[in-house]
């Protein structure tokens, strides 16, 4: 059990951000005079961590060109989609690297000191996450935008710390639409680094990525990897658009360094969804044939061990027999898990089907 809870973090997540990432993530940007506290610590504890950030990349520049790697799997949806129950289920196949909730928060700390600064991050991190009481853990799988936005100031994620820059954040780093060529190459330089560590500290040569942003990506990702595999969940909008309301709320609530209106935040959920969802539609054509698998959460949920099966061969990931074992005890050990039941009020009602109408008659999810 860890000492924290989110609604009391004295840092936000930047704090494994290194030097150039931070200042340029916050240069401009307005603190609230409620955050300036938790800006400071956090601007603190990253800079002591400077000297061992400098080892890890040294030590990053002599391996990274000996990582051997496979087509990568990319799991691909909305936030509060199933993204995540899914990749906890394909994560059981041991041929599979992902990152880790460690490497999220101190991608700089993976090649040097890691069981140390582990031990302490397992001490005060929350053991659930705020808004479906999943666990949390170092080694459990997580998305790597959270990594990859202490990494580059081009990441989307930045907009959980300034949320009143979310339609920039969006344009710029979830689409990349407005984004310069050197932001571009500088994100795909970063998150091809972000993958070479994961698979070289886990010792494998496949990564698997759960990363709702990369729904708007796809272009962008064949662009690095031609080969490479997607899965594409998509659940019930109504559902997602209050579960989504409730995640974004908590977490900015967490790591925000400056506030944000109910009313504000509801449009920019709006507007990212409809950012991703015409993204993907457009792009998803210039995906290989055999390389592109779709499903409904819903459908998934209720058959997981016979959808994954489907989407192995689908998608020709290997031999599913001798992962089914280990599919099996993950499965038997969330049996017990209570989802949240969901009544939809008129108000969600009429922004689901005013905004997000493509996507629910494409998906047949209307009430």
């Amino acid at each position: 059990m860890g000492l924290l809870k989110f609604d009391n973090l004295p840092v936000n997540t930047l704090v494994g951000a290194d030097r150039d990432t931070f200042d340029r993530a916050t240069r401009g940007k307005e603190i609230d005079e409620s955050c300036r506290r938790k800006f400071a610590l956090t601007r603190g504890v990253r800079r002591m961590l400077d000297p061992f950030y400098a080892i890890n990349e040294r030590r990053y520049e002599t391996m990274k060109d000996d990582v051997k790697m496979q087509p990568p799997v990319f799991i691909l949806g909305h936030w509060r989609s199933g993204t995540t129950f899914m990749h906890n289920i394909f994560s059981c196949d041991e041929s599979f690297g992902c990152c880790s909730t460690y490497q999220t928060v101190f991608p700089h700390l993976m090649l040097w000191g890691a069981p140390f600064f582990k031990r302490c991050m397992s001490v005060v991190m929350p053991s659930e996450r705020p808004t479906d009481s999943m666990a949390l853990g170092v080694d459990l799988p997580q998305e790597e935008e959270f990594a990859l936005s202490n990494m580059t100031a081009c990441s989307h994620y930045h907009f959980w710390m300034f949320p009143r820059h979310m339609d920039e954040y969006r344009d710029r780093y979830l689409t990349f639409e407005t984004a310069t060529a050197a932001e571009r190459d500088e994100f795909k330089r970063q998150l091809d680094k972000m993958i070479r560590i994961a698979l070289h500290t886990s010792g494998r040569k496949r990564y698997l990525s759960k990363n709702p942003p990369h729904t708007a990506r796809v272009a962008m990702l064949l662009e690095m990897y031609p080969d490479a595999k997607f899965i594409y969940i998509v659940r019930n909008p109504y559902v997602v658009f209050e579960s989504t309301r409730n995640f974004f709320r908590k977490t900015i609530a967490s790591v925000c360094l400056q506030k944000i209106s109910d009313e504000e935040l509801e449009q920019g959920i709006v507007r990212n969804y409809q950012a991703l969802y015409r993204s993907y539609e457009r792009d998803k054509a210039l995906i290989p044939a055999g390389h592109l698998a779709e499903i409904r959460f819903e459908d998934y949920e209720a058959s997981p061990l016979e959808h994954t099966e489907r989407i192995y061969r689908q998608l020709s990931l290997g031999d599913f027999d001798s992962v089914r074992p280990a599919i099996l005890r993950h499965l038997d050990s969330v049996k017990g898990f209570r989802k949240k039941e969901y009544h939809f009020d008129p108000h969600t009602i009429e922004v689901v089907e005013n905004n997000w109408g493509d996507a629910i008659r494409e998906w047949d999810y209307a009430l």
